[in-house]
């Protein structure tokens, strides 16, 4: 369809759309089609647009305006002959003219028109509010006097606007952003940003909005809208050509009443579905210019996205032949949250300087490449992880933002998260076909618990390909190889045997991502789980004695931190890492007590000044102070840039921050040198030779891990070491029972009573005890699928349990005080395994 006839097209469909609102004017039309007519049903603005496009469809008839017809008819007319009103696009003060114009008129017909007309056509839209010369207070004072005869509702709404657009002018900032300033101040946004005046838009939707039909006609304009907008963008290349026609998803998404009901069923849902076929490039541009809101202009623009995704979610049925991957509305609204979540990180404290270096030393790549690609089992991601193509265009991580405008927490939707079939998510993940979407590829909107489940099935699929691999190379050369990750251990050794058999030297990195067996030297345990929990348990437990030295302990935060004089060679810090890759990829819970610091540097960043607020809250309140010290550095406090450590003696070690330190004092003037130097050295140079050990074993295992794409920081330490929290309540709720026993048994009601009377340390015992770790899984106590079996009449017996399948066998003793009495003797003495 050329311009032209497209134009025409629209002109019918308008002459139609007012025939059935209006009329023609003629109280005798006898067109059932024409409001005028006394048979004719009035229409509602939606229902009216709807019947336009049909009656242009089938070439109905169309009424000439009736000359007899005086008053509002003869002035719509009038109207149109103006040319403010035959505008193609839209400022600022041509939006005040025409509102000032209806409203001496009473009638906002020809607004709701103009409003219809350019807010439905992307060239329009794109040429509308470009920023200029702002109008003269004195200007904009002229336009609002004009409205005084007005009523009184309509008056407040002007004196409202005129506020509004002098808070805008220079010297003040405007309300309409909320908190912004300084940086999030988007009047201020460089050349490179959109063209649009983002002030001038937020000022007329607050005038327009509050009239409920202006709103409809933005309402019915985006319906129209969208999906010549989504048109454009897939077969048209049309950003490409003009930059600029990013201005309108700028202008749309202002409209505060986005997530309001009337929008969340159809036109919300198309623009998604639009905004989603933006191009890489234009993706990364929007996001720049979100990262300039206030917190809550980003927060209202989730919460739009959010609402849309959680409508969906809500009033449909989705199921395992029902994915909710398959909903065109809320992959969408997905794929634009992603945008707001980026200019999330980077509108807030962001550090993407200090990054650590990647290990010179390659990890020892499988020897068994060669036939893995002979038998089609070439690794998928020999460079490591994916890495999202925003945030390379963005040239910024999830782990850089120190602190976002918003929580994190915010754009997780718990709804998808109930709904979502991740076995089926992660399918869609690895094959990475166009076809079908997977949300581990926006990891922000899942929670901890989903995101956990998707990397354990990464973690058994590598496993079981593992071994299908050992399997077929066995046959292939003639050799028996064993295809499990098979440790066999002595307790009282259990580190010298751990070092033997997982020494890096001695196996390529493929070797750690087979299924762990460990297998104690004389007990019978088999591990299906429990055995393996122990093992580790126990390396933790010895590598982090203070008596070995390898970590420190600080009491004051029950933290261990690096020893960097250590006597222990690189192979334990390795061991160490080795363990805390294995823990997740076996989906054990480890005791393990890190500052926040050490995973941050796992994931790439250096540690700096206020890393040492957890790891070192003295040192970090300490330097604080110098900061910001009042009086003269250099003649009240006397120190230079030369810093002394004791080692595991007691002995002073002098280090030099910078060269010939000790004869460089410390002044006002270079103080955060000194500081950032401090932190610099006791964070990252002091421990560099351990920490590096350390990290190339923990990533022997996890390289080939969607690890780092899925989790923060946090995430990473709540996998390692669980959670904190325990609720025995909610483990109460979700506990199953066996051989007889039900939740109304007396025994159980007893038992539940007597657990919950326990202390907290007993309280963990038992868990210990019962689960093989004292903390909880991801997601809390609730997630922990417990089963209390019967074992017995009342005997002098004590419960025992499956720490591999998380099972207490317990007796039905005869009165609560035995049950109590055995159950504290159980967990207080109980170790090691054997055979029942």
């Amino acid at each position: 369809m050329t311009d032209f006839s497209r134009a025409a097209a629209k002109h019918l469909i308008e002459r139609y759309y007012h025939q059935l609102t209006e009329g023609c004017g003629n109280d005798s039309c006898s067109n059932a089609w024409c409001s005028s007519s006394r048979g004719s049903h009035r229409l509602d603005n939606n229902a009216a647009a709807v019947k336009a496009l049909e009656l242009y469809k089938i070439n109905a008839k169309l009424c000439d305006p009736h000359p007899s017809k005086k008053g509002t008819t003869m002035n719509h007319c009038n109207f149109r002959n103006r040319p403010s009103i035959l505008t193609e696009h839209l400022t600022e003060t041509k939006v005040y003219e025409i509102l000032h114009i209806c409203g001496e008129k009473e009638d906002y017909s020809p607004l709701i028109r103009v409003i219809g007309r350019v807010f439905s056509s992307a060239e329009g839209l794109v040429q509308s509010f470009r920023r200029s010369k702002p109008p003269t207070k004195e200007e904009l004072k002229s336009l609002q006097s004009k409205d005084e005869d007005k009523d009184e509702d309509e008056e407040e709404a002007a004196a409202c606007s005129a506020a509004a657009m002098e808070e805008d002018s220079p010297g003040s900032s405007s309300r309409l952003d909320g908190a912004a300033s300084g940086d999030n101040d988007v009047g201020k946004l460089g050349p490179d940003e959109v063209s649009v005046d983002i002030d001038a838009v937020r000022r007329v939707y607050q005038r327009l909005l509050s009239n409920d039909k202006i709103e409809a006609a933005f309402l019915n304009a985006l319906v129209y809208l969208s999906p010549n907008v989504e048109c454009d963008l897939t077969y048209h290349n049309v950003y490409s050509r003009d930059p600029n026609y990013l201005n309108l998803f700028v202008v749309v998404m202002e409209n505060s009443n986005l997530h309001s009901p009337d929008y969340l069923e159809i036109a919300l849902p198309q623009f998604c579905r639009a905004m989603s076929k933006l191009p890489l490039p234009a993706l990364a541009k929007l996001a720049r210019l979100w990262s300039h809101y206030s917190a809550e202009q980003i927060h209202r623009i989730m919460e739009t996205f959010q609402q849309l995704i959680t409508y969906k979610v809500v009033s449909n049925e989705f199921n395992s032949r029902n994915l909710v991957n398959d909903d065109d509305a809320v992959v969408a609204a997905t794929k634009c949250l992603k945008i707001v979540y980026y200019a999330n990180v980077m509108g807030g404290e962001v550090d993407t300087e200090h990054n650590e270096e990647e290990d010179e030393e390659p990890i020892p790549e499988s020897s068994e490449l060669t036939l893995q690609e002979l038998l089609g089992e070439e690794r998928r991601n020999k460079k490591g992880p994916r890495v999202d193509p925003l945030e390379t265009e963005l040239t910024i991580r999830t782990s850089d933002s120190r602190r976002p405008l918003i929580p994190f927490q915010e754009f997780v939707n718990e709804p998808l998260n109930e709904v979502l079939e991740m076995d089926k998510d992660y399918t869609f993940f690895k094959v990475e076909t166009e076809n079908k979407f997977s949300f581990m590829t926006c990891p922000f909107i899942l929670n901890a618990v989903t995101k956990n489940l998707g990397l354990y099935y990464d973690n058994r699929i590598r496993m079981y390909s593992e071994r299908r691999i050992t399997v077929l190379y066995s046959l292939v050369q003639g050799q028996q190889l064993n295809p499990y990750l098979r440790l066999k251990v002595r307790r009282d050794h259990i580190i010298d045997d751990a070092l033997v058999r997982v020494s890096p030297r001695s196996f390529c990195s493929s070797y750690l991502k087979k299924q762990l067996y460990v297998e104690f030297e004389g007990e019978q345990g088999v591990d299906e789980g429990g055995v393996s929990k122990e093992f580790f348990q126990l390396v933790v437990e010895e590598i982090f004695n203070p008596d070995i030295g390898m970590f420190a302990y600080d009491e004051r935060t029950k933290m261990f931190w690096f020893n960097p004089s250590s006597f222990e060679n690189e192979g334990q810090f390795t061991l160490i890492g080795i363990v805390l890759g294995l823990a997740i990829y076996n989906n054990c819970i480890l005791d393990v007590h890190f500052p926040m610091v050490v995973y941050r540097k796992l994931m790439g960043k250096k540690g700096t000044f206020r890393d040492l607020a957890d790891s070192n809250p003295v040192l970090y309140q300490s330097l604080k102070e110098l900061l910001e010290y009042e009086g003269s550095v250099e003649e009240d406090m006397m120190i230079t840039f030369q810093i002394s450590q004791t080692d595991l003696f007691g002995n002073p070690l002098m280090y030099d921050l910078r060269e010939n330190g000790d004869q460089i004092p410390v002044t006002n003037k270079n103080r955060k040198e000194f500081v950032a130097q401090y932190a610099e050295y006791m964070l990252n140079k002091s421990v560099e030779k351990q920490f590096k050990a350390f990290r190339r074993g923990f990533h022997m295992v996890t390289n080939e891990s969607p690890l780092k794409y899925l989790f923060r920081p946090e995430e990473i330490e709540l996998l390692i070491c669980g959670s904190r929290n325990l609720d025995f309540q909610a483990l109460e709720e979700t506990t199953e029972y066996d051989g007889g026993y039900s939740r109304d048994s007396r025994i159980i009601k007893e038992f539940w009573e007597t657990l919950h009377s326990f202390a907290e340390e007993q309280k963990r015992l038992f868990l210990q005890f019962t689960t093989g770790t004292d903390r909880a899984p991801v997601g809390g106590l609730g997630k922990l699928k417990m089963i209390i079996a019967k074992n017995g009449p009342d005997t002098d017996r004590l419960p025992t349990s499956h720490t591999c399948f998380n099972v207490l066998l317990l007796p039905e003793y005869d009165t609560k005080e035995k049950l109590r009495e055995r159950l504290l003797k159980a967990i207080l003495y109980a170790k090691g395994f054997g055979m029942l």
